[in-house]
């Protein structure tokens, strides 16, 4: 392992590379603004990635011949550019990118990650996100790494040798953090909500947000809950100290904590370094619904945009907007849904911010079906649960407008009317 100045370590990208960036918490930002600095020598780099915190300063328009970028997930950062136009989405379910890489679909010439220092025996870690970066690594022809002190080393697959590093670059820098939400009354009612559907022994997923925070908050009475998740954050870590989640009911990997990236506080960080409970996996592996369909009882906890009376999911769309991504929530539907005693959950407010009910008749025109209607199973509000699962489109919609806000309900039975008659 070479170190060098970070604009060196930008010198081996050349014009028409495709360069991978590693994702969320652990974007390389010194290595991204190197690379944008020489955008004045470069043409036609494509950049992918998935998700990723902090800046994305080479997808501004005015940058366009030098970089493009092809988002495999959007973020913050991400969607202005791609609803101009100035960058491009793929979708594509997470436990698929692996292979986009490995099977040569997408060949990666340059891989810009974000390792701790190496131990004793020559290895770092990939820290907080292994997710698809352990992928890219193995395939690049060019690894170039920022180590950072402060980047946790977690368990699992996120090993890298030096020897495939190709350049690094010494950085002292803190991770991007999240601090978790207030709760409002709404969130804590569609936790207490979720919370019912929980059993003792369940195997958890669930995401980032304040909707899976409140879920979390109210499992303090079950016992030996289990985790095998997309990723986790703090919200996971008092129930760990309080013993809920111990993972003994868990058939694969019991005892264990499974995930292919965390972002959240130092705390979070702190908690998974060097934890023998905690192995952060290849997403490819994690996300296989035949792999989380191994343990009892998989409880899934994914959230909506918006879902029409028949069940559709929409979570990565605003109509043509592109919000975010179709990332892994079918996997883990399909996973929990396989799973014995499994249970899909999606759970969303009643209501948008501005008061329009997320609970529509009809999608609205461009958005993106991420869950199918025959993969909807439980669908949570803060007004209640419905269970869609054996029903026919019209009992689906009438258990839905059941848990939509009160003050929509009225207009939604009468569309409900209008497409499938009266009942009977």
């Amino acid at each position: 392992m070479k170190f060098v100045t970070a604009q060196a370590a930008a010198g081996a990208i050349a014009s028409f590379d495709r360069v991978f960036i590693h994702s969320v918490a652990a974007a390389p930002q010194q290595l991204i603004h190197a690379m944008t600095n020489r955008a004045a020598e470069l043409r036609g780099v494509e950049v992918v990635h998935l998700h990723t915190e902090g800046e994305a300063p080479y997808a501004r328009p005015e940058l366009c011949e030098s970089f493009r970028t092809r988002s495999l997930f959007i973020g913050p950062n991400l969607r202005q550019a791609v609803a101009e136009g100035e960058a491009d989405y793929v979708p594509v379910f997470l436990s698929e990118i692996p292979a986009l890489f490995r099977n040569g679909i997408l060949p990666i010439n340059v891989a810009l990650i974000h390792v701790s220092p190496p131990d004793e025996h020559g290895y770092c870690s990939l820290g907080v996100s292994v997710d698809a970066t352990r992928a890219a690594v193995e395939t690049a022809d060019t690894v170039i790494a920022q180590v950072n002190p402060h980047m946790p080393r977690t368990l699992g697959d996120g090993q890298v040798h030096v020897s495939r590093i190709t350049l690094a670059v010494e950085t002292d820098e803190a991770l991007p953090e999240h601090s978790a939400p207030a709760l409002t009354d709404v969130e804590r009612a569609i936790g207490l909500n979720v919370a019912t559907l929980v059993e003792d022994g369940a195997t958890l997923q669930m995401g980032i947000g304040a909707i899976p925070d409140a879920a979390l908050a109210a499992l303090t009475g079950h016992k030996d809950l289990g985790v095998h998740s997309e990723m986790f954050s703090d919200g996971l870590l008092d129930l760990v100290a309080r013993g809920n989640v111990n993972g003994r009911a868990k058939r694969k990997h019991p005892c264990k904590i499974v995930g292919t990236f965390v972002v959240g506080s130092r705390r979070l960080y702190d908690f998974v370094d060097d934890n023998p409970e905690v192995l952060l996996l290849d997403v490819a592996y994690v996300n296989d619904a035949a792999v989380i369909a191994r343990n009892p009882r998989v409880t899934a906890i994914n959230s909506a945009i918006e879902i029409d009376i028949t069940g559709q999911v929409c979570a990565d769309s605003i109509g043509t907007y592109q919000y975010s991504g179709v990332g892994g929530q079918m996997d883990f539907m399909r996973g929990a849904a396989l799973s014995e005693g499994g249970k899909p959950i999606i759970a969303l407010p009643s209501t948008t911010r501005r008061g329009d009910s997320r609970i529509v008749p009809f999608l609205k025109q461009g958005a993106g079906v991420v869950t199918t209607r025959a993969h909807v199973q439980w669908v949570v509000t803060e007004h209640g649960v419905a269970n869609l699962y054996g029903r026919t489109l019209r009992e689906r919609a009438q258990l839905l407008v059941g848990i939509a806000a009160p003050e929509h309900r009225e207009a939604l039975e009468r569309e409900v009317l209008a497409r499938f008659g009266r009942k009977g």
